[in-house]
């Protein structure tokens, strides 16, 4: 028998840790390979760690609500002891070959090794097992090719089953493997050493550590869950770290409003996909991103480091009550079809537990929308390291002054707030108020004749 040990996986982008919020195998239970063991939770999604191996459960090496760094061993899985077969056999050949064919072997055994381990699964968006990667390298599957499969595990995840399947088709040759991307030739900048920011502990009163007393008896006293405490932290933060400043804006929406009530049945029909007015926000906003990058940034300590892409953060709420921030990356590049596409998408995964740890890692700017809940606009917290966040207030049928050529009139229009809240260490209000006031423009020029 030989023992495997079980890692926690890379599961993205500036993701070092995660709490193992319960174990789905216990000691002495059999485990299939790709077989989910123990479920955990980074600080903003919950996963799961597969099993590279089939095999029997032995030892746990962190209980339930244990912080693991990437990297570390959390269980040992006790397999057949045909699986390290292939050292031995290579041992007994060193023993009984020559000393010339001993160093042919080892040459060519390097060689195979140096092969295999050349394959760089990091650079994927996706989130591949340990056994499937395994299996990609030594089946010489390029990471092309590994994300071109239509997984059927959950989340989409590529099993076990379905990379064989794959490389049998391969060999077969009932498919084709899609043409490699020539890589972008590596330049190297040197770049000033820049110190991580330091940690803002929250301040706390010393009257505020003390655990809650119930006056009367009929109160009832109800610790935070993991994600709550979290936000906490996060908030005061934020509002510790950030110079807040907001700027409001009014916006006539008339023409918006009419233009989804016309197209929004046959934009459904067509795409099977609700229009809804967020996307036509999110298009503004990262239109004005484009037009003041200097909004699209972000600060470590006394550097500002300048963003490329522009990745749009979406406040959504949980039905538990909580808050999660899912990313459209590169918003900038998709017209109001994919907008749509990516807001409903995110938004019916955050409802239903389903995010991946990189579906909240890498946005740039955020935007929140407290009209949802009827609220006229509201000024909200910055998500750190970024410098700006926006609030789209509730839309609302108002009497307003209508200019014309003919003189002005008071009509019904449909208006709503925009609340700008940014970061007054590195933008000024003029960057501010442009930034939104760019924002009210591309949504009052909106084009009622326009094709989605």
């Amino acid at each position: 028998m030989a023992r495997f040990e079980l890692k926690l996986p890379k599961m993205g982008e500036s993701v070092a840790e995660a709490t193992i919020t319960n174990w789905l195998k216990e000691v002495g239970d059999k485990i299939e390979a790709d077989e989910a063991v123990l479920e955990i939770a980074t600080d903003k999604v919950d996963s799961e760690v597969p099993s590279e191996v089939s095999g029997i459960l032995v030892e746990q090496l962190f209980g339930k609500d244990d912080l693991v760094q990437v990297g570390q061993t959390i269980a040992i899985i006790e397999t057949e002891g045909g699986e390290t077969a292939a050292p031995e056999a290579v041992n007994t050949v060193q023993e009984t070959a020559a000393p010339a064919e001993v160093a042919e072997i080892e040459k060519t055994i390097e060689s195979v090794k140096e092969t295999v381990t050349s394959q760089d699964f990091s650079g994927s968006d996706k989130f591949f097992s340990p056994l499937v990667k395994n299996i990609a390298k030594e089946e010489g599957v390029s990471l092309n090719e590994l994300e071109s499969i239509a997984g059927s595990g959950k989340d989409g995840r590529v099993t076990k089953e379905d990379i064989l399947k794959y490389v049998e088709d391969r060999k077969s040759g009932s498919v084709q493997a899609p043409q490699a991307v020539e890589a972008a030739p590596k330049v190297v900048v040197e770049t000033p050493k820049v110190e991580a920011p330091k940690a803002v502990e929250p301040i706390v009163q010393k009257s505020q550590q003390a655990v809650p007393v119930s006056v009367n008896g009929a109160d009832e006293i109800v610790e935070m869950d993991r994600m709550r405490k979290l936000i906490s932290g996060y908030m005061v933060a934020s509002v510790q770290t950030s110079a807040h400043v907001q700027s409001f804006i009014e916006v006539d929406v008339t023409n918006i409003v009419k233009w989804r009530d016309k197209v929004k049945t046959a934009f459904e029909k067509r795409e099977g996909e609700k229009l809804t007015f967020t996307p036509i926000m999110m298009e503004a906003v990262a239109k004005a991103l484009k037009d003041f990058p200097g909004m699209n940034i972000s600060v470590d300590g006394d550097y500002i480091i300048k963003k490329k892409n522009i990745n749009l953060g979406m406040a959504a709420a949980l039905p538990n009550g909580n808050l999660i921030v899912p990313v459209i990356k590169n918003a900038d590049q998709l017209n109001l079809v994919g907008m749509a596409k990516a807001v409903n998408d995110l938004g019916n995964r955050a409802k239903a537990g389903k995010l991946k740890p990189d579906d909240t890692q890498g946005g740039t700017y955020t935007v929140t929308n407290v009209g949802t809940f009827g609220s006229v606009f509201g000024t909200p917290i910055i998500n750190q390291p970024q410098v700006g966040i926006l609030a789209l207030g509730a839309i609302r049928k108002v009497p307003a002054v209508i200019e014309t050529p003919e003189g002005d009139f008071i009509g019904i229009r449909q208006k709503m707030f925009l609340s700008h809240s940014y970061d007054h260490r590195v933008v000024d209000g003029a960057l501010g108020g442009s930034f939104v006031k760019r924002v009210a423009e591309y949504l009052e020029a909106f084009d009622v004749d326009r094709d989605f």
